[in-house]
Parts: C-alpha cells; structure tokens; sequence
C-alpha cells in the first residue's frame, strides 16, 4: 500500500464490506482529519457537495471512504491528479466492483493503481487459524467472534444488511428478499459450473435476471465467477464460469452451517472445502490472471494461474492421501502445465512425479508465495 501511495496520484482501495479497508485507511490517516472523508457519515457527505471547492486546497494524503457513493467524484480526481507538481494523493476506499472500477478505468486511466483486499487469510493469521478460519470465514468480526454463535450471528446480520441497506444504497433496485433466495439457493450451486436456466425456473424469473443478480453479488465482492481457460484443442471445452461463494463463512451461514460437526458433516463440504482453498491460493500466490479448465469428456483443473507466460495448475483435494488422476495427466499434456500443485489437508509437502506436488493448505500460513516450489503449479480437490 505504501508502495503503491508513493508512486500514483490516486490509489483505489477495494473490497467487501466490513473486511478492514477503513481500519487499514486510518493507519495511514486519523479519521478526524480534515483531509478524511467517509461518505457515509452525513457531514462528510455535505462537504463533498461541491467536490473541487472542498478537496483543491488539501494537500499530502486525502482519504475518501465509500467512494460509490459518489461516482461523480471520479471525473474531480482526475482534474486533481494531474497537477503538477503534485500537492496530493488519493486513496479511494469501496465496496462494490463493477461500476466502481469501470467509473475508475474511465475517468483515472493512467492515474490510479487498483488494490483488491479480502478479509483475513492464512497468510496474515498463521497455519494453526485453517479450521476455525474455513468455518467462521475472514471478516474480521465474524473470525473473531467470542463464540461460534456469536460469530453466526454476525455473519447472518452481514448478510440482511448489505441485501437490505447496502445495494439499495449503491442504486441496485432489486428486492432484498428476491435476492437473499436467489444467494442462498446459489450457495448451492457452488463450487459448479453456472447455468442460468435451473435458477432462473425455479425463481420464477427470466435467466437475464438471474445473471443480473449473480454479477450484483460478484461486483459486491460476495461471489466469485471463475471464468474457463481455452486451450487451441480439438476437444469440447466447458465454456461456462465456475461460482464460488468467496467468503467460506458466508457461504457456511446460506446453508444453515454454524458449527465444525455441522459443516463436516454436510453433502457441500468438499465443495465448501475446494473454494476455501481456492480464496487462500489467490490471496498468497502472484498471478497475472486465474481460470478453471474442464472438458465435456471430464478432465479438469480446478485453479490455473497465469504468470509471466506461464500456467500453473491448482487442484483441490480433502483426501489423506491425494494421487495423479487421469485429469492431471491429461491437463499437464495438453495445456502444457509448469507445474501442479495438489492442496490437501495433510501435514506433508512431498512430490508425486517431476511436475506434481502434494502441499498441504497449512503451508500457505507457513510460506506464503511458495506453493509452486521451483515455480510450478498447484491443484486442489477437496
């Protein structure tokens, strides 16, 4: 973050609600600065009603929390960033990605450096926090929540407040309750290959609005749509996105889990399992871009990541002892794979063959940054 304030005029801090972006804000500004703005207190609010008027005089480090809330802003900041020489920098705080960022793309080209954060992770809270972190989730309120009823508790207040004030707030005119079904019943589907038509049946709504509603929850940070790769093959390949619910513990609440016996013994929890492990490898590992892979005859990677020209596979699996499948051999053959990594829940890290690594989950508390060994790939399968 440092880094990135240093060397851009405006730097735009996003992530879900409630995930830390305005405690990590105030570690760089105090809040009853002049210089910091959060939309959603009223008074800051009004002094944004004329924006140029009440930011051109500032100088050093201004903060803007809940930029959303006033796209306006971005055509003001983009005035403002190219004085020179430059007597400010901004850091703009949100909580909803799509608009958000096409509103950024448009207005700051070449002035701002995007930042994503998530909520905790094994990296930042060690390898002795994995179960306790896949059941209760990385919000920081709901992981460390006193009890886990506490915790389930706030996970379930998370989820009516953002359907009920939040979106509402930032101009989605959706109903809550037509949402909240449309999540929990997504909850569902996660982990699988999105098809708009069994949702779209069973809501009794068209698949153009069902796909509206998925890209609402993704652009609120709420739902991953893990897009397909596409090799030059002659097979069939899946051409449809994979749908993860990104916070494990929300995901949890949707299917009515509040305890490590419950979650266990759930028919989601391999599927539970798999996008954890997916949300941790993304949150640790460099990457230029992510995808899945799948065939229509079966094979399948669950994680590439792209970096440097390179693709590195990923595939998920809760088994004691995980082995080369078919799938592995198939995808390091034809998609020309460095590496795979398996993630498991074992203790061990230890090679199946000269491209194949099991490495535990764990090891991304341990050493971040180091799934890949000599540089290779990693593939979970819970």
């Amino acid at each position: 973050m440092q880094t990135a304030l240093r060397r851009n005029p405006v730097v735009l801090l996003s992530g879900p609600r409630q995930c830390g972006k305005t405690t990590l804000a105030r570690e760089f500004l105090a809040p009853e600065s002049a210089n910091y703005f959060d939309l959603e207190d009223t008074r800051s609010f009004q002094r944004l009603v004329e924006p140029m008027t009440a930011l051109d005089s500032l100088e050093d480090l201004v903060v803007i929390d809940e930029v959303q809330r006033r796209p306006e802003l971005f055509p003001v900041l983009r005035v403002l960033a190219d004085r020179g020489p430059r007597p400010t920098t901004f850091l703009i705080l949100g909580s909803a990605s799509g608009d958000l960022l096409r509103q950024s793309s448009e207005s700051l080209a070449g002035r701002v450096e995007r930042i994503t954060m998530g909520g905790f992770s094994l990296a930042e809270l060690g390898a002795d926090a994995r179960d306790p972190l896949w059941l209760r989730g990385g919000f920081p309120r709901s992981f460390l929540a006193e009890t886990e009823q506490d915790s389930a508790d706030w996970r379930d207040e998370f989820i009516g407040t953002l359907l009920e004030r939040d979106l509402p707030q930032w101009g989605v005119r959706v109903s809550a309750t037509a949402l909240e079904r449309f999540w929990r019943m997504l909850a569902h589907y996660h982990g699988q290959t999105w098809s708009a038509a069994d949702p779209a049946r069973a809501l009794g709504v068209g698949e153009s609005t069902v796909r509206r509603y998925l890209d609402l929850l993704t652009d609120a940070f709420m739902v991953r749509q893990l897009q397909p790769y596409h090799a030059n093959l002659k097979k069939r390949q899946v051409k449809s996105p994979k749908v993860y619910v990104r916070d494990s513990g929300i995901l949890h609440r949707l299917l009515g889990i509040d305890t490590p016996k419950a979650l266990l013994e759930h028919p989601k929890v391999g599927a539970s399992w798999e996008g954890f492990a997916i949300e941790q490898v993304l949150a640790t590992e460099p990457f230029d871009d992510c995808s899945f892979w799948a065939t229509h005859q079966g094979a399948e990677i669950d994680l590439i990541l792209h970096r440097g020209g390179r693709l590195l596979g990923v595939e998920c699996k809760r088994a004691d002892a995980p082995t080369i499948t078919p799938s592995i051999r198939i995808a390091l053959e034809d998609l020309g794979l460095e590496q795979v990594a398996i993630v498991y829940p074992g203790p061990k890290r230890y090679p199946l063959g000269d491209k194949v690594e099991v490495v535990p989950l764990a090891a991304l508390g341990e050493r971040p940054g180091q799934l890949f060994g000599q540089g290779g790939v990693v593939e979970a399968k819970p």
